[in-house]
């Protein structure tokens, strides 16, 4: 495969870098990116066919994201729930550990968009050992989810680090990863990589594709490759309008994914991050998705349709014995037997 790191240090970052013939609004988009910064690197990029579609939405900035008055900063309540820097508490026996602030790409519909890839999310040494020091003295936590950004961007021996530390507290038995780079940046899933994190079973990978077409074969390859390394992987796919926000799509998606191997894990409702209403989808269409799944591919292939809730109110899976008729304002009942408000889209 292409060397990674060359091919990220050859990102597109600012809008004067966009080719000529794919028409944009050069003057609101400088404006989109400083607040919520672009990283397109070349392998990506290479997928956009045209302005507008399914890759373009994705990657390029919008003017939409500035105009959004519906959504919230931080929509999770994640910086309410950390009680150290980076390190989000709110299952009882879950633990989200945030240790890289970059990602192979900048999501449009990212929910950390407030602060990944800015100075508003200072991660280091003493930040990861902070967390790894909060999650000694709680044993409460069994399952730590180990996120950012995107940790597989770490170079390996500090991903190596982070890996042992958190495999030297007892009271940890399961660690996952949230990544995007099988997706985003498959030549980072070097041989070297998936012999590193096969050291440290029960090691599980979430990883994130959103259409058919992004499962290349580069894309196939890194998947498999981790795969073979022992390590179960699952998918969770974000409904995006535009997207991938029809049935067919969505059954080919989870097709190909059970082809490489990856499970689909969750088809989730877009979180009601600020910058991204634009890209919700309403709760209705979900439901059809998976009506039309239920009798059109293998119940492996159908994942759990969930929405996170506003507010760190958790997620809650969705069907239509638990989804208010009418109305934009949905109310459900949490884990924890709470009420929780989301806003739905019409």
């Amino acid at each position: 495969m292409i060397n990674w790191q060359s091919l990220l240090k050859k990102s597109i970052t600012r809008i004067d870098q966009l080719p000529d013939n794919f028409p944009v609004d050069r003057d609101n988009l400088h404006a989109v990116i400083r607040t919520y910064p672009m990283r397109i690197n070349p392998y990506y990029f290479q997928l956009i066919q045209k302005p507008g579609d399914p890759f373009w939405l994705q990657a390029v900035p919008d003017p939409l994201e500035l105009a959004d008055t519906v959504c919230y900063d931080d929509p999770l309540d994640e910086e309410n729930l950390s009680p150290v820097p980076n390190l989000v508490h709110k299952y009882p026996d879950r633990a989200l550990f945030l240790v890289s602030s970059q990602c192979a790409m900048y999501c449009r519909f990212c929910t950390r968009k407030r602060k990944v890839g800015t100075g508003k999310m200072q991660i280091s040494d003493a930040t990861v050992t902070a967390g790894l020091e909060y999650l000694k003295q709680t044993p409460a936590v069994h399952d730590v989810l180990v996120s950012g950004g995107d940790p597989l961007l770490l170079p390996d021996e500090k991903l190596d680090w982070i890996l042992a530390s958190l495999r030297k507290i007892k009271s940890i038995e399961i660690i996952r990863i949230g990544t995007r780079v099988p997706c985003t940046l498959p030549m980072r899933v070097t041989q070297k990589l998936a012999r590193l994190l096969k050291k440290y079973h029960p090691l599980y990978i979430n990883t994130h594709f959103n259409h058919p077409d992004e499962m290349t074969q580069e894309a196939s390859l890194a998947c498999n490759r981790l795969a073979d390394a022992g390590i179960p992987l699952g998918c969770q796919t974000v409904l995006l309008k535009g997207v991938n926000d029809k049935s067919e799509i969505i059954r080919q998606l989870m097709h190909k994914l059970l082809l490489n191997r990856v499970k689909p894990y969750y088809l989730f409702q877009g979180d009601m991050t600020r910058g991204t209403n634009h890209f919700r989808t309403p709760i209705a269409t979900g439901l059809k998705i998976m009506e039309f799944l239920e009798g059109h591919t293998s119940g492996m292939a159908v994942p759990a349709l969930a929405v996170d809730l506003p507010h760190g109110c958790g997620k809650v899976r969705l069907h239509s014995g638990n989804v208010p008729a009418s109305g934009i304002n949905k109310e459900f009942i949490n884990y924890q037997g709470q009420g929780c408000m989301y806003i739905d889209v019409i």
